[in-house]
């Protein structure tokens, strides 16, 4: 029988295989996300899971091993922030909320950002992947667009709250496929 520690990791596993044979979990295939790791603060160095728009947005066509992700001021990014300065050339961590997810991609871009990360406004959401589209004002964006779990979005600017930092290091996107599964770093509180 197995130690709850173990039982855990052993379910997370099997879940990560069935999702590697390319089952669709919430409508979405494993190719369909992208994965970013928190290097610090360290409390929350995890590797966390996004998706991309559906019909918006670049593509990351460079890893970035440490760049910034800086939580937007305001945090739904629906028109002149007062960090701009901080965004130009990071990846902004953004909420939903208040505009279109086209609005707050463009928003980051024309203030310098690399890409942008918008995390569900709703915080106990730790499983359901919303599907972010275009609006309906024929707008482009250039950078990448990316969906965050609510409870992961939380928790990344808590800890950042709670350490008083202006931003955390992250390296994005990251190949899971060449991390064995007991040596990836989940969140606790979500369930892969």
């Amino acid at each position: 029988r197995l130690a709850a520690p173990g039982a855990a990791m052993l379910r997370r596993s099997l879940w990560l295989c069935l999702c590697l044979c390319s089952c669709p979990a919430r409508g979405l295939r494993i190719h369909e996300y992208l994965y970013f790791q928190v290097l610090s603060p360290g409390d929350i160095r995890y590797i966390f899971t996004a998706t991309p728009a559906k019909d918006f947005g670049g593509v990351f066509n460079t890893r970035y091993d440490q760049i910034h992700l800086v939580p937007a001021d305001p945090p739904e990014a629906c028109g002149e922030l007062n960090n701009g300065v901080f965004i130009q050339d990071q990846i902004a961590l953004v909420e939903r909320g208040g505009c279109s997810f086209l609005s707050k991609t463009r928003v980051i871009q024309e203030h310098g950002g690399r890409a942008v990360i918008i995390a569900d406004n709703a915080y106990d959401n730790d499983s359901f992947y919303i599907e972010m589209i275009q609006d309906s004002t024929r707008r482009t964006a250039d950078i990448p667009a990316l969906f965050l779990l609510g409870r992961d979005g939380y928790m990344i600017r808590r800890s950042l709250e709670q350490h008083g930092l202006p931003w955390a290091v992250i390296s994005i996107p990251v190949n899971i496929t060449s991390i064995p599964t007991y040596e990836m770093m989940q969140p606790p509180w979500t369930f892969w």
